[in-house]
C-alpha cells in the first residue's frame, strides 16, 4: 500500500485540480454565453426599434387617409411625404404608396383616376389576370424618374404580395409580406431584397363596382423596405456592436435570407456562441440568428482553466515526488537494516562454508599423499607425483575462486589442466565442444580427472612431455556435448588418444586409474568406458548435470 500511496496522491490531487479546471472552464464559458446573449438582445433592440420606427411612419400616412376619408391627390400626398425628411429620419424606407382596389373588369376607371392624378397614362399591368381582384399602384412616394414604372402595377398578380394582402383584407392591423424583390417594374433591371407592409383603408365599404367617385374609393397603405439599408442602419448606432446578424424570413435558408451583415463570424467562437431569436413583424415570423465577430472580447481569459490545470498537475507532480522521496527514504533504510542482517548472515555462512571446504581440501589431499605414497617406490617419484596433484587441485581451487564459487567453464578447466601436463600452449584443434558451466563438485573432481588422464597419456605415449609430442605421431583429441534438456542433461566426454603403439587393458589398477573411477561414479554419479585399441585409448565419460 505504501509504494501505491504517490500514486493514489497524484491522481487525487491530479483529479481535483481537473474537476477545478473545469469547472472554471465551464464558468467562462457559461459568462462568454451570457455576456453574448446580452450582445445579441441589444442588436435586436436596435432592429426592432427601428422596425417600429418606420411601422409608426405607416400608422401617421394611414391616420392621414382615413382623416380626409381616403381623399388624397397625388399633391398632397408628396407634401406630406417631402415633410418626413424621409433621408434622414428613416433610412432603409423604399417609399410609401397607396393601392386602389378594384374587380377584375373593372381597370379602366382606375386608369382614369391615374391619368387625372399623374397627367399622364399608367395601364395596369400585368394585363392578364386569373384573380378577382386587382390592386395596382396608383400613389407612391418618393416618385423619382426610377419610381415611375411602377405606378400601374399590380401587387395581387404575385404571389409573395397577394398572400399579404389577402391577410391585410381581413382586419385593420398590419401584415409583412415574405421576402420581395423591390424594383420590379417596366424597365427595371436591378432588384434589392426587401420586404412590404400593407394596411387596409375603408375595405368594408368596397363597392361591387368602381366608379369614379373618390368618396367611396377602398384600398391599402403600404411601406416598402430595402432590407439591407434598413438594417445597416439599425445596427450602426455607436457603440458597434461586434454580432453578426443573419435576418430570414421564417426558418433560416439560403431561398429565405433577408439580411447578412458584412462582419463575419469569428470562426473559433461562431460556431458555439450561437443565439437564436423568433420575432414577429406584422403578423410575420422572422429568424434571427447573431454570431460573435472578432471584436467581440471574452469576459475572461480562456488560459485561467488551462492555468489552472497546468498549477494542478504540477502540485500533484510535486505531491508524489515528495511522496515518493519519503517512500524510497523508508524503503532505503530497510533495505541498509535487511543488508546488515543479510551480511552478517552471510558472513557467518561464509566461515562455515570455508570450514567445511578447508576439511574437504585436507580429507583429500591427506587420501591422495596416502594412495600415491602407496604407489611410489621412492621419495622423489612421491614427491614429484604428489606435486603433480596437488596443482591439479589448485587449478580448479584458482578457477571457483575467480568466478566466486559459482560456475567454471569446462573448456577453460581442459587448457588449465592439460597446459600443467603438456605445456602451457596447447596446439589448435585439440579441444572443441560447446560451452558447458560445472559447479564447483564437478569442477574440482573432473580437474583431477583430466590431470591423471593426461599424466597417463604423457607416461605411456610416444614422445617426450613437451607439446611437440602432440603435434608429431602422437595426437590427443578431446570433444564434448550436452545431450538432453532441463534437469536430464547429460555431458558426454571423448577422450581420444592416437598414434600410439600397441596398448592393451593393464593387468593392474594403478592409483591414478582408480583416482578417475572414483572422481566419476562416485563423486559424479556418472559412468566412464575405456577401449584400448590398437592405434591408441578412447576413453568416454559421462555426468549428469545439474542446475
Amino acid at each position: 500500500m505504501k509504494k501505491l500511496f504517490p500514486i493514489v496522491a497524484f491522481i487525487a490531487v491530479a483529479l481535483i485540480s481537473l474537476t477545478m479546471a473545469g469547472f472554471a472552464y465551464f464558468a467562462t464559458q457559461e459568462a462568454a454565453r451570457i455576456k453574448f446573449e446580452g450582445t445579441a438582445d441589444d442588436a435586436l433592440n436596435r432592429i426592432e426599434s427601428r422596425i417600429d420606427l418606420h411601422l409608426s411612419l405607416l400608422r401617421s400616412t394611414q391616420a392621414l387617409f382615413d382623416a380626409r376619408n381616403g381623399d388624397i391627390t397625388r399633391g398632397e400626398f408628396n407634401a406630406f411625404f417631402t415633410a418626413l425628411d424621409i433621408d434622414d429620419n428613416f433610412a432603409g424606407l423604399r417609399g410609401i404608396g397607396f393601392l386602389r382596389l378594384a374587380k377584375t373588369g373593372d381597370e379602366a376607371a382606375v386608369e382614369r383616376d391615374i391619368l387625372h392624378d399623374h397627367g399622364s397614362a399608367h395601364p395596369i399591368y400585368p394585363a392578364a389576370t386569373l384573380q378577382s381582384w386587382r390592386t395596382p399602384i396608383v400613389l407612391f412616394e418618393p416618385l423619382d424618374t426610377s419610381n415611375q414604372s411602377i405606378i400601374g402595377f399590380d401587387m395581387f398578380s404575385e404571389p409573395v404580395r397577394r398572400a399579404a394582402i389577402e391577410k391585410a383584407m381581413a382586419d385593420d392591423r398590419q401584415h409583412a409580406s415574405g421576402l420581395v424583390q423591390l424594383g420590379q417594374g417596366q424597365g427595371q433591371e436591378q432588384t434589392y431584397p426587401g420586404f412590404l407592409v400593407f394596411v387596409r383603408l375603408n375595405v368594408e365599404t368596397a363597392p361591387d363596382v368602381i366608379n369614379a367617385s373618390r368618396s367611396s374609393t377602398a384600398g391599402f397603405l403600404y411601406a416598402a423596405f430595402r432590407a439591407r439599408d434598413l438594417f445597416q442602419v439599425a445596427l450602426s448606432k455607436a457603440p458597434l456592436l461586434p454580432v453578426n446578424v443573419e435576418i430570414y424570413d421564417g426558418k433560416p435558408g439560403a431561398d429565405n435570407l433577408l439580411f447578412r451583415s458584412e462582419a463575419p463570424p469569428a470562426e473559433p467562437l461562431g460556431g458555439k456562441l450561437l443565439a437564436r431569436r423568433d420575432i414577429v413583424v406584422a403578423g410575420q415570423a422572422w429568424t434571427i440568428l447573431f454570431r460573435p465577430t472578432s471584436a467581440f472580447s471574452l469576459p475572461s481569459s480562456r488560459a485561467i482553466p488551462v492555468m489552472l490545470g497546468l498549477f494542478g498537475l504540477l502540485l500533484a507532480g510535486a505531491i508524489a515526488l515528495v511522496a515518493r522521496y519519503q517512500e524510497r527514504a523508508y524503503e532505503a533504510k530497510s533495505l541498509l537494516h535487511e543488508a546488515t542482517e543479510k551480511s552478517l548472515l552471510e558472513k557467518d555462512l561464509i566461515l562455515q562454508e570455508m570450514k567445511h571446504r578447508i576439511k574437504n581440501s585436507i580429507t583429500r589431499v591427506l587420501a591422495i599423499a596416502r594412495q600415491t605414497a602407496s604407489q611410489a617406490t621412492d621419495v622423489k617419484e612421491f614427491s614429484a607425483s604428489f606435486s603433480a596433484r596437488l596443482q591439479a587441485m589448485a587449478a580448479s581451487q584458482d578457477m571457483l575462486t575467480r568466478s566466486r564459487w559459482q560456475k567454471a567453464d569446462l573448456g577453460d578447466l581442459l587448457r588449465i589442466e592439460l597446459g600443467q601436463v603438456f605445456g602451457k600452449e596447447l596446439p589448435e584443434g585439440i579441444l572443441s565442444g560447446p560451452e558447458v558451466l560445472l559447479d564447483e563438485t564437478t569442477t574440482q573432481a573432473l580437474g583431477l580427472t583430466f590431470h591423471e588422464l593426461a599424466t597417463n597419456a604423457l607416461k605411456y605415449g610416444e614422445g617426450s612431455s613437451s607439446t611437440s609430442s602432440l603435434k608429431g605421431n602422437w595426437a590427443l583429441k578431446v570433444d564434448w556435448m550436452v545431450e538432453g534438456r532441463g534437469r536430464e542433461r547429460t555431458l558426454v566426454l571423448n577422450w581420444r588418444e592416437a598414434g600410439q603403439k600397441q596398448l592393451d587393458a593393464p593387468a593392474k589398477t594403478g592409483f591414478g586409474t582408480k583416482l578417475i573411477d572414483l572422481n566419476v561414479t562416485r563423486e559424479l554419479g556418472g559412468t566412464i568406458k575405456r577401449d584400448f585399441q590398437a592405434g591408441g585409448l578412447k576413453v568416454e565419460i559421462r555426468i549428469p548435470l545439474t542446475g
